[in-house]
Parts: C-alpha cells; structure tokens; sequence
C-alpha cells in the first residue's frame, strides 16, 4: 500500500506533484477483490451521471473482463482505499486508440463515489496514474471529458497539468439530450521531444 506521500506526478520537468489525501485514506494498486467496489462506483456514474455514455451499468463480471484484459495488457490501475469505507475511487490508463501509432498515447479514466467527492481523491489518483504511465514510457495522457459540464474533472485535470485542446459539440447522446465532451492532453516525461524507446 501506498503511503499518502507517494501519491505524485512526474511533472515534465522531471519534478512530482504531491497531493495530499484526507486521513484514512491512502492509495494502492488495484486487485481483484476490489472489482465489486469499482464496478458499484462505476455503475452509479452510469446510471446518473455523463461522465461515461454507456447506459447500462455493466454487471461485476463484465467489469471483472475489463481488468482482467486491461491489467493483462499492462495497463496501471489504482484505487484510493478508506480504511472505514473500503474502496471509494478507482483509476485506469488505456489504449487511446488500437493502432500501434497510437502506442505511447494513454487515456485516463477517474471515477470518485459521490460521498467521497471534493476531497482530493481524484487529483490524487490521476496523479498516481501519471506517474505510472510516465514509468511505463508512455508520452502521452488523453482526457476525454464526457460533459462540458463536468467542472470539477476539468478542474482537476488542469491542476495536474493537462491543457484543453478540443470540444466536440453534440458528440453524446445521454439522458434525452446532447452532450459536449472536452478533450484535454498532457505530455508524459519528454513527452514529444525525443523518440520513445521502442516497445
């Protein structure tokens, strides 16, 4: 388990930003015990919220496919874990797209339970999975913001150094209306400076 300490960023400048997570709180790699956690955290946002356009909450086991294949691959996860509550917010990086061009481009995906939002737990985990990324070699970090009106992910992304490069308007279609999404990036290590190391 992490400490609340480790919870950092490999800034471009080779420099980390600490956040600091509320007592109780620390953050740790993701297991497969916690899927029944993210999966009731990740259904929640589903069901009422647009930062994801799926409309069905996917059930445990189809959530368990998800991390299986996606920690398979190679790709971090982490959870911010209440030693009271259990587990109240998950991150993970992705492919941003299939082909191999896109190999050292990642997308991140943070996901906070209600009861524990505006207490740092996103800008802490996001700043975890960028430092991990950041060790994994990856050049890039992609934020697709499901809803212009998601300002407290905006918030946060931008805090931790991602800049706003797009909005595709009428992009989604959730809860009877259209949605705005904002595309935000950051550069990871020397980001586009130098070639990668291959992979």
């Amino acid at each position: 388990m992490e400490t609340r300490a480790a919870a950092g960023a490999a800034q471009p400048s080779g420099q980390r930003t600490r956040m600091r997570l509320p007592p109780r709180v620390s953050l740790r790699t993701a297991a497969t015990a916690d899927v029944p956690a993210i999966a009731a955290i990740y259904g929640e946002q589903v069901a009422t919220g647009t930062a994801s356009f799926e409309y069905d909450p996917p059930a445990v086991a189809e959530m368990m496919r998800r991390y299986d294949a996606s920690v398979t691959a190679g790709f971090p996860w982490f959870v911010a874990d209440d030693d009271q509550a259990g587990v109240i917010g998950y991150t993970f990086a992705s492919p941003y797209r299939p082909r191999p061009g896109y190999r050292y481009t990642v997308e991140d995906s943070v996901y906070v339970a209600p009861a524990a939002a505006g207490r740092g737990i996103g800008a802490a985990l996001l700043a975890r999975l960028i430092e991990a990324c950041t060790a994994r070699g990856d050049r890039l970090m992609v934020a697709v913001i499901g809803d212009v009106a998601n300002g407290a992910s905006i918030a946060v992304h931008r805090k931790l150094g991602f800049v706003e490069v797009g909005r595709m308007p009428g992009v989604g279609w959730k809860f009877d209306r259209w949605i705005e999404s904002v595309l935000m990036q950051r550069a990871l290590g020397e980001g586009a400076a130098a070639a990668p190391a291959l992979r």
